[in-house]
């Protein structure tokens, strides 16, 4: 089922009877909000992409003490896997779109799919049906929890600070463990990988809510795992945009409560202001094909070895096109990986003749598959032909698959209609309450100078910033996102002063793309409630997702990458925490 979903089990909240592996219920499922109000509602999320473990359902349904259970399968990256999946179907009734522009952007030919991103009102209104199982299409994320809680709490579309920390909560478990010691910085503290704790929330009808694991699991819930996934794929933390509401993270605290088992963390201190009257639309449009060849070479001066193989294939090829009278490639990437090619001028400096291992990595796009199929044929044949040392090409023969980039635009609210569909039957269609929207935008943090530190004490030291601060990095189409989060309060100042936009920005400069050569790519976002800094790095991902060329087309090592940054001239601040 490659939807969003999640089960309704029937109990109530916390307070319920708990016997063996079932539920004891002191109320049944009714087609009106729940009354009395539970005064706290567990929920879970066992999936954080589609693909995820099956291992999570069972330690949650007999583990967690649920009312709710959520799964998030829908990202952007898999809607267009799917697109592309219907693209070959034999049912696909996809139609090039009538519109042309809106919001002053051209719309891309070869449009494949269009879904807008609803909010929690659906799934609150099925709730509020009757419903046990509730299957949405694409929704954001965060809605997936926010739609049970008001369903629950009976919050109304105005509360929105209730909204917001609803979201909140939705936003830290929606992927599933990365907020329980998954993806962490100091990964070797987080205990049994093999059984990790899929995350739980506990919420209370002010807003304010734990996030733990099931009983008897591996991962760790700390305030750094929890403060990565805050951080993790946000832009500006004080106008976070949603359907049901805008967010301000900005002030949110998190607090460990100390002796508890795998650890439990409040959250705290989200607020709230209307939404805007517009939904955001994810279409995709198919542009071209693409190929992978991923090779492993050994021996001495790999590096030189892999890069002339790569060169000499790309070369043949390219005069066989010639041949043929096909066009050159579109995009070529080649990457040795293993070389540190992807630090750019950061990349430590290799043993004499470099490593003996290394993987080639070429891609490449083309405006015709058949291109791609000469392309996919001429790998093998370096085996024998070109350098010594190659093992194997991971996958086989590289496969083609249509580009399916993205395209993002927003679309007034009023003018879409959802249908909420009961045991088959149509029960409801309903549009968003535009009354509750605005267009007003949130302020943006004002850059500080060097002068608002001028008080902050100096010294002889130096620190990777690893040793100060725990980050988090994640993706939006084309543009990245680098949370960094300070390991003490008293770090925090040092951070601000000298991790500034433009120096995260030269720190990336070998992976940005200008449009303009004086093109500001990089801004940064304060979180003082978490001691955070957010960076948002655009064109950094070399188009982003199923678009991108690279070996990392969504940023997943864009904080590992920048943990390496030395803070410079600073006092010991170790000695400032003991």
């Amino acid at each position: 089922m490659h939807r969003r979903a999640f089960l309704r089990f029937r109990a109530t909240a916390v307070s319920r009877l708990w016997t063996g592996n079932s539920y004891s219920c002191s109320r049944c499922c009714s087609s009106e909000p729940s009354t009395p109000q539970p005064r706290l509602v567990r929920i879970g999320c066992a999936s954080g992409f589609w693909g995820d473990t099956a291992a999570a359902v069972p330690q949650m349904l007999y583990g967690g003490k649920l009312d709710f259970l959520v799964f998030d399968y829908l990202s952007e990256i898999t809607m267009s896997l799917l697109a592309r999946a219907k693209a070959k179907s034999p049912l696909n009734n996809i139609k090039d779109t009538i519109i042309k522009e809106e919001n002053g952007k051209l719309f891309p030919e070869n449009v494949q799919s269009m879904n807008v991103y609803l909010g929690a009102t659906p799934i609150s209104k099925a709730l509020d049906q009757g419903a046990d199982i509730v299957v949405i299409g694409r929704c954001v994320d965060s809605s997936l929890v926010l739609g049970p809680l008001i369903h629950s709490f009976a919050w109304t579309r105005d509360e929105f600070s209730l909204l917001a920390a609803g979201s909140l909560a939705g936003h830290l478990i929606e992927c599933g463990p990365q907020c329980t010691g998954g993806i962490f910085t100091d990964w070797h503290t987080v205990p049994k990988w093999h059984n990790i704790g899929f995350p739980i929330i506990e919420a209370s009808s002010d807003g304010t809510f734990i996030v733990f694991k099931a009983p008897n699991t591996g991962g760790l819930v700390t305030f750094g795992t929890v403060a990565e996934q805050l951080v993790y794929e946000i832009d500006n933390p004080k106008e976070y945009l949603l359907p049901d509401v805008t967010c301000d993270f900005s002030q949110v605290s998190l607090t460990e409560s100390a002796g508890i088992d795998g650890g439990v963390v409040k959250v705290q201190g989200a607020k709230g202001l209307p939404p805007s009257p517009f939904y955001k639309v994810n279409a995709t449009y198919l542009d071209g094909f693409r190929a992978t060849a991923c090779c492993p070479m050994g021996g001495p001066r790999a590096i030189e070895k892999g890069k002339r193989m790569a060169e000499s294939i790309l070369e043949r090829t390219r005069i066989m096109f010639h041949q043929r009278g096909y066009k050159d490639y579109s995009a070529v990437n080649l990457q040795i990986l293993g070389s540190e090619e992807t630090y750019g001028p950061h990349a430590k400096q290799n043993i004499e003749g470099g490593p003996r291992e290394v993987v080639i990595w070429l891609a490449v796009f083309h405006k015709q598959k058949e291109a791609l199929e000469i392309f996919s044929r001429e790998i093998a044949p370096a085996g024998t032909g070109m350098a010594p040392g190659v093992t194997a090409i991971i996958g086989g023969r590289p496969k083609i698959s249509p580009v399916l980039k993205p395209f993002f635009f927003f679309y007034p609210k009023k003018y879409i209609k959802i249908n909420i569909f009961m045991n088959g039957q149509h029960v409801e269609t309903f549009q968003e309450d535009i009354s509750f929207t605005s267009d007003l935008t949130a302020s943006h943090d004002e850059p500080q100078s060097q002068e608002d530190f001028k008080d902050l004490p100096s010294g002889p030291h130096v620190y990777r910033l690893e040793d100060l601060a725990y980050t988090r990095s994640g993706d939006k189409g084309n543009t990245a996102n680098i949370g960094v989060i300070a390991r003490h309060p008293l770090y925090y100042p040092y951070l601000k002063k000298t991790l500034t936009a433009l120096a995260v920005e030269n720190y990336f400069q070998h992976l940005l793309e200008r449009e303009r050569p004086e093109e500001i790519l990089v801004s940064r976002y304060d979180l003082p409630g978490i001691y955070g800094l957010n960076f948002v790095l655009k064109n950094s991902l070399g188009g982003g997702g199923t678009a991108s060329l690279r070996s990392d087309p969504q940023g997943k090592a864009f904080g590992q990458m920048l943990l390496d940054f030395k803070i410079k001239n600073v006092p010991d601040l170790k000695s400032l925490i003991e």
